[in-house]
């Protein structure tokens, strides 16, 4: 019944990086809780993808002032 250390531990695991896409989208889009809660995993991960790319893109050519969006 009470469920093993185990299994305890992934699911905090799995907690913790839901959490963590939250938190990283919705920092940078300002997206509602609701919505970011109701994507697929997938989603939620692209988008995390996405917003690292544009972070990394940005940071690499600030000094030039170009953004390239394709990846």
């Amino acid at each position: 019944m009470g469920g093993s250390p185990a299994g305890q531990a992934r699911l905090t695991d799995s907690s913790e990086a839901l959490y963590a896409e939250i938190a990283f989208i919705a920092y940078h889009f300002h997206w509602p809780l609701a919505d970011l809660l109701a994507m697929e995993h997938g989603d939620r991960r692209g988008w995390c993808e996405r917003i690292s790319q544009i972070n990394r893109a940005m940071n690499a050519d600030e000094h030039r002032g170009e953004i390239p969006l394709e990846g």
